[in-house]
């Protein structure tokens, strides 16, 4: 597997990660006040998507920086 397709699979996960935590955190919220943990849970993911969703972003653009530079 290469770095693009492992960068892939693992925004991927993450989405599924951000998902589940922003869940729990509704659900803590409706049974009261929930702890902290809790409710900074779903930063870590968010924070780890964005850096996966610029890179990707920005890879059919350095692709085509590359090919013209050559």
């Amino acid at each position: 597997m290469n770095f693009n397709a492992l960068i892939r699979q693992t925004h991927r996960w993450l989405s599924i990660a951000f998902t589940v935590t922003v869940i729990a955190n509704f659900v803590a919220m409706a049974l009261g006040e929930p702890p902290a943990l809790v409710v900074y849970a779903p930063l870590l993911p968010l924070f780890l998507l964005l850096f996966s969703g610029l890179y990707m972003f920005v890879l059919p653009y350095a692709n085509r920086a590359r090919r013209v530079r050559d």
